[in-house]
């Protein structure tokens, strides 16, 4: 179609569209101006600018596009980020778009837009690149915890926004630390080529404390029980080691929980937090913290039963075993109990995915609280599938011998638990393994899955240590408990010391041909020197036993909880005297031990013989694991029968047993107990002469470290040999006697006896052991916070009490000055020798330098002294005190600090002991 208009309609036609295009082209760069200005639109960070010179017709078509400015970045990439193109319609619109884009980059200082024309002209200032991050002013929390917050880095593109959000996140970090105050101060240092550095300067402020917390509302519980409930606390000056002072908004909300749970275990159902309020003070400071609370009326149990939809399960046996009773306090702990208890019985009985919900019917008159707990309908379970997963180096077989449930098996709770227990006492993989249980193929299948987290079970040590016991000591050691993934054990170890060196080697396998019978094999020898403490407390050595021998081990396990091993042992034991108590007694010049010089029974213990001993072993054991345990019990008895050849015949029996208990939060309370006795099987006709048919390398010891508060050897039968004190100087202390000392210069006490010192270090002590002991042991394990208990540290508190007896008492005796034995000169005032018989310490006249017949000739000299035998009673003997385990990085660390409430005479008592690169 054509419109047409009369000649004078057209002529107006013309001149109205010509003057609108006038007045178009003149107000489109107007408006342009105007956007460009920041009047209409906001261009963060900076502000762009569009302009227009031209006024011609035509000039809204866009000719060229160019790009001033750029330094780092190629003028096509910053066309890249706007839609202006050639051809197009230049239209305010459309330039304040291409200014908004430009912004979003958040490349730019500045940036602005001009045509002439349809020459469109974009000049941007670039943002600068970002030398280097410096933060300063910080000492509480060093770069290592902020600078992975930061999300700027070197050579990024300077932002504000990104600036203000690292400012935040650093806030933030202090937030946590508990300093409300603190605040970041963030520089823009420029340098050279359109670089900057970063500076945050930090002002870290004081740690905002809990000053008060106010609890409004409460009647029937003071605030301070309340508080105690809590894990924030108020500060306090006592509290000045203490972290729960700080505030921390999550530790509200918990401790808003902690005051519900408080109140549900004492009856209050309906109590609950109105509105809890932390109010930062002027200063920022400190918080004040204020709940209100409404508590409610306090219930008792009403009607309590159980509602089993399972068939197997009986509801009015069910009902009659609930630990909660009508007319009980309401106990919100006590239900959760009986719906775990429920859910573990369902369990037992092969319900996996029982469903135990407690309905609650309040009666608000009465105040009781009635509770139905209904069992839902479930099916029997079976397991489907045993999943084990992560183990890289450990076969499947090892982990899965230990499962107490196999596939095809009825589900049984207590046997999951069961088979997660004798894995973590592998040792082979985390503390934490748990056995997760997930849905099956169909609702009655399941599968079982652990997901084990492998250490490292090979252990090679070189560690010098020093030991309160022995001084500097020098061991390595290699050992894999998991060699090869098969579980096997071998162990290699050596050890040196001032008094101890010894060689070992091992091998055990647990499962013999993948039968559940283990072997296992030792070759060893020990060197052991024996030592008294001796004038000045010295260590004076007083025998060395030399033992070389090996042991084959068989066990076996007899049900699940109880195993019993044989093992047969071949020991050759070389025990002789220290050559400081040797002399040439038969005047042979052959140097033996000499009684004068120790005591009579570490001669009768020197010589050679060999042990053929059999052994075994029936052990109960029902921790839930070995090596930390936290609960059950376990018991040995072990008896060893020496006597199948060789030189030695006795019969050994020991004890033990022990039971763990998990207290309130993570204490574990231990008690231990252990005995034995030793009954010799041939009789050597020696007791007359003070010797005892258990001979002494056999015979037990006890001290440190078994009986915390006492040294080594530090408990039972012991000979001390104490010299006798004679006059000093005049106004001098008395001084041990000399060989020249006559009998009128001893010291006497009131009773006309010999004085003897007083100072154990000045008296030759030697523990002699015993047939018989006891020991009992009660300690509680401490629990420290998650970062302390990473660096292994292990407290505790702990009593122990024990008793070493039952000996033929050893021959003592007594040489005073004037004895014929102890002269120096080995002649009388005629000149005839002095001569000692072998059955009587009386001397006998010779004739000249002829002694008669079976009598020897004395001619050693010494000092005078007196032995007493001590120490043999089974009286209890009983310390307290505290220790802590450390496995620190020069080796495991145990310091104990004990005191003795009870000891018996010769006891050896010691407060402080420590022990550095060895193992107890």
């Amino acid at each position: 179609m054509t419109a047409s208009f009369p000649k004078r309609d057209r002529k107006r036609f013309v001149v109205a569209l010509l003057g609108g295009t006038i007045l178009t082209a003149v107000a489109m760069p107007a408006a342009a101006q105007e956007q460009a200005s920041g009047q209409t639109t906001p261009t963060p960070p900076a502000t762009g600018t569009a302009q227009s010179d031209a006024t011609r017709p035509g000039q809204d078509v866009i000719r060229t596009i160019a790009v001033a400015g750029t330094q780092r970045l190629e003028p096509q990439t910053v066309l890249t980020y706007v839609k202006l193109r050639p051809g197009q319609v230049y239209t305010p619109e459309a330039a304040d778009e291409a200014l908004r884009d430009l912004a979003q980059t958040e490349l730019f200082a500045d940036y602005s837009i001009r045509n002439d024309n349809g020459a469109v002209l974009i000049t941007v200032e670039e943002n600068p690149v970002i030398n280097r991050i410096l933060i300063e002013g910080n000492k509480r929390l060093k770069d290592e915890k902020i600078v992975p917050e930061i999300r700027l880095a070197p050579r990024q593109i300077f932002t504000r926004s990104k600036v203000r959000a690292d400012v935040a996140r650093i806030i933030e970090l202090y937030k946590r630390q508990g300093r409300f105050a603190a605040s970041v101060e963030p520089k823009a240092v420029q340098l050279d080529q359109n670089r900057v550095d970063i500076v945050f300067e930090i002002t870290e402020g004081p740690k905002s404390k809990v000053r008060a917390i106010n609890i409004i509302g409460n009647e029937e519980f003071g605030d301070s029980a309340l508080r105690s409930e809590m894990a924030t606390k108020q500060s306090r000056f006592f509290r000045f080691f203490s972290s729960a002072t700080s505030y921390d908004p999550d530790r509200l909300a918990y401790d808003q929980q902690k005051l519900r749970q408080f109140y549900l275990t004492e009856g209050y159902a309906d109590f609950r937090v109105v509105s809890a309020v932390a109010e930062l003070t002027p200063d920022k400071e400190d918080f004040i913290i204020t709940y209100v609370v409404e508590e409610g009326e306090r219930y008792k149990f009403g009607d309590v039963s159980v509602e089993s939809e399972i068939r197997d399960f009986d509801s009015a046996a069910l009902t009659r075993n609930l630990a909660i009773k009508e007319g009980q306090w309401y106990n919100a702990k006590l239900v959760e109990d009986t719906v775990e208890s429920l859910t573990e019985t369902a369990g037992l009985f092969g319900y996996a995915f029982a469903d135990v919900r407690p309905n609650f019917e309040p009666n608000r008159e009465d105040h009781t609280m009635a509770v139905t707990f209904v069992v839902a309908d479930s099916d029997r379970t079976y397991v489907e599938e045993v999943e084990i997963n992560g183990n890289r180096v450990t076969e499947d077989k090892v982990v899965r011998r230990e499962f107490r449930l196999a596939e095809g098996d009825a589900f049984n709770s207590f046997q999951v638990q069961r088979s997660a227990n004798r894995i973590k006492s592998l040792g082979y993989f985390q503390e934490g393994l748990e056995i997760k249980q997930r849905q099956g193929s169909a609702p009655d299948r399941i599968i079982l899955s652990t997901d084990v987290e492998e250490r490292s079970t090979g252990e090679l040590t070189l560690s010098a240590g020093f030991s309160s016991i022995e001084n500097f000591i020098f061991s390595g050691s290699i050992q894999q408990r998991n060699f090869r993934g098969k579980g096997q054990t071998l162990r290699a170890s050596a050890s040196y010391s001032s008094y101890n060196k010894s060689v070992q080697l091992g091998f055990t396998e647990p499962y013999l041909f993948d039968r559940n019978i283990a072997v296992s094999g030792d070759i060893f020898r020990k060197d052991f020197s024996s030592f008294f403490f001796g004038a000045n407390n010295d260590r004076t050595t007083n025998y060395s036993q030399v033992s070389t021998g090996a042991q084959l081990g068989l066990g076996v396990p007899i049900n699940e909880y109880l195993y019993g091993s044989l093992r047969y042992s071949l020991v050759n034991d070389d025990v002789s005297v220290a050559d400081q108590f040797r002399s040439d007694i038969d005047g042979d010049g052959n140097l033996e031990c000499d009684p004068r010089l120790i005591n009579r029974y570490l001669c009768d213990a020197e010589g050679n013989r060999i042990t053929s001993q059999i052994s075994y072993s029936l052990s109960y054991d029902a921790r839930d694991n070995r090596f930390r345990p936290t609960r059950g019990q376990f018991a040995t008895l072990t008896q060893d029968f020496a006597g199948l050849g060789g030189d030695v015949k006795f019969l050994r029996t020991k004890l033990q047993g022990g039971k763990y208990w998990r207290l309130f939060g993570d204490f574990v309370l231990a008690a231990t107990a252990e005995g034995g006795y030793i009954h010799p099987l041939e009789n050597r006709g020696l007791e007359s002469q003070g010797v005892d048919d258990i001979r002494l390398t056999d015979r037990f010891f006890l001290g440190e470290p078994q009986i915390r508060g006492f040294d080594i050897r530090g408990v039972g039968p012991r000979v001390q040999r104490a010299p006798v004190l004679c006059a000093g100087a005049e106004g001098a202390d008395p001084v041990p006697c000399g060989a020249s000392n006559v009998v009128s210069d001893i010291v006497l006490d009131d009773n006309g006896n010999p004085l003897f010192p007083a100072d154990r270090n000045q008296i030759q002590d030697n523990a002699i052991g015993g047939r018989a002991y006891y020991l009992g042991r009660l300690e509680l394990q401490i629990p420290l916070g998650a970062g302390v208990a990473e660096l292994g540290l292990r407290p505790s508190i702990f009593v122990d009490v024990g008793s070493l007896f039952d000996i033929t008492a050893p021959l003592t005796d007594t040489f005073l000055p004037g004895d014929p034995r102890l002269t120096t000169t080995p002649t009388d005032s005629s000149g005839n020798v002095f001569c000692i018989s072998p059955d009587s310490s009386a001397p006998v006249a010779g004739s000249g330098m002829v002694c008669p017949t079976g009598t020897t000739v004395f001619t050693q000299t010494g000092t005078p002294y007196q032995e007493r035998f001590v120490g043999d009673s089974a009286k209890p003997r009983i310390s307290v005190g505290a220790g802590v385990n450390w496995n620190s990085p020069f080796g495991p660390l145990r310091i104990d600090v004990a005191t003795q409430l009870m000891k018996q005479e010769g006891d050896d008592p010691k407060t402080f002991t420590f022990n550095v690169g060895t193992q107890f």
